[in-house]
């Protein structure tokens, strides 16, 4: 049995409703998209006194990372340059690395102070001008290693409120062979 021509010009009809729904969805839901990045780049953008509500993370810190052969393995050191009215969370500073790469626990050039933050309650965090995370990197066969990708996880706040989004540094290290 064939499809009527009724059935036919209904269905192409709902199918053109349908896509104009679609459409008008997608266009009310970029709008609201483009209104909530209106409102969140207002944050960071200029106010019209010419101060900026709050920093880029950029700006609110500079995150640096260098290494160097020991006869344990190398050294990884990440040093972060913290703007005044800012700091970094302590336990959010974390590594990733391949399977067979090992990492001794931080070691810090600052004392973190406690704060009782609204999301994570009290927490260590470092507010000091700049504040080196130090650890020793090894292979787990005792081998050398060259570039070995390394991921650094870090996350800071504004003390006025804004706490930024996770970030990630990537970098290359080559691992010495401890002696």
């Amino acid at each position: 049995m064939g499809i009527s021509t009724s059935t036919t010009k209904y269905q192409s009809a709902r199918m053109r409703t349908a896509a104009i729904i679609l459409a008008s969805s997608s266009l009310i839901a970029a709008g609201t998209i483009s209104a909530q990045a209106a409102s969140l780049s207002g944050l960071f953008n200029s106010s019209n006194n010419g101060s900026s509500k709050f920093l880029s993370v950029e700006q609110a810190f500079s995150v640096d990372s260098s290494s160097k052969a020991t006869k344990k393995g190398t050294q990884l050191s990440i040093t972060f340059d913290i703007t005044p009215e800012h700091y970094v969370y302590k336990n959010q500073l974390k590594l990733r690395f391949p399977k067979g790469i090992n990492a001794t626990p931080f070691t810090f050039n600052q004392k973190p102070v406690t704060i009782d933050d609204p999301t994570f309650g009290k927490v260590p965090v470092f507010t000091q001008k700049s504040v080196t995370a130090t650890t020793t990197l090894t292979t787990a066969n005792g081998k050398g290693a060259k570039n070995v990708p390394v991921v650094i996880h870090w996350q800071g706040c504004a003390k006025a409120g804004l706490c930024y989004p996770p970030e990630k540094m990537a970098t290359k290290v080559a691992i010495a062979v401890p002696r």
